[in-house]
């Protein structure tokens, strides 16, 4: 008897996102029925530009984050693991003693491209 009202007490506080039959159903949004439109943050922020705003207004596109304190973290761009090492030959990040030898054995257009696409201003020199 014990055991039949823990199985049922289990049964009871099962979470809804282990449900086997759950659907998830959407709410109209209003009396003609329609369902929910998703915007993409892009969508947002291009119909908040065409509304006449007020300047003293909060919203997406007037928010400006202040800079950080802390430093950017440097990730290998060789596999995209954190860094903590720089090549100072090719200036190039790097994680590992593997990566460091194919840092180097590396051309030096190859070196370039991987430096432009960081967006180091020193290309190789």
């Amino acid at each position: 008897m014990v055991n039949e009202e823990i199985v049922e007490f289990n049964k009871k506080s099962q979470p809804i996102f282990k449900n086997p039959i759950f659907q998830q159903k959407f709410r109209s949004t209003s009396t003609t029925g329609k369902k929910r439109t998703w915007r993409s943050l892009k969508q947002v922020l291009a119909q908040e530009r065409t509304l006449p705003w007020l300047p003293e207004v909060v919203h997406y596109s007037s928010i400006n984050a202040p800079p950080s304190f802390r430093p950017a973290k440097k990730y290998s761009d060789i596999s995209g693991l954190p860094s903590r090492y720089t090549d100072p030959q090719t200036k190039l990040y790097y994680a590992t003693a593997e990566e460091f030898a194919t840092v180097r054995s590396l051309p030096m257009d190859i070196t370039a491209g991987y430096l432009a696409l960081r967006g180091a201003s020193s290309i190789v020199g």
